[in-house]
């Protein structure tokens, strides 16, 4: 497995799950953009294949591969190797994302 791939989701899998509620004051939560999952085709290992995935984390596969020098192509082949074989593709895609997401810097409120 390559160094760092999964080192946010073994720090997912240690954290206890809580449940999160609506705020009873009603300020809510702020959302982004929701789109519905676009189906991408990818080769790996010289199979075609398809993923479905919303904008967002497509997006978040890009920008991550742009910032590690590989195709989205080379990093979803990569997340590909080290995922268990009981994980499907895009759920280890999804958890990859949200682990980067985890790990980067928080940035200040505007």
């Amino acid at each position: 497995m390559p160094p760092g791939i999964w080192t946010g989701i073994d720090a997912i899998r240690r954290r206890t799950v809580t449940r999160v509620t609506a705020d009873p004051g009603g300020a809510g939560v702020s959302l982004p953009p929701l789109t519905r999952p676009v189906k991408r085709s990818v080769t790996l290992d010289g199979h075609p294949t398809s993923v479905s995935l919303e904008d967002a984390f497509w997006t978040a596969l890009q920008d991550e591969s742009r910032r590690r020098g590989m195709t989205p192509a080379q990093l979803i082949s990569t997340i590909d190797h080290a995922r268990p074989p009981e994980v499907g593709l895009a759920t280890a895609l999804r958890l990859f994302v949200l682990a980067q997401a985890q790990l980067a810097p928080v940035r200040p409120p505007d």
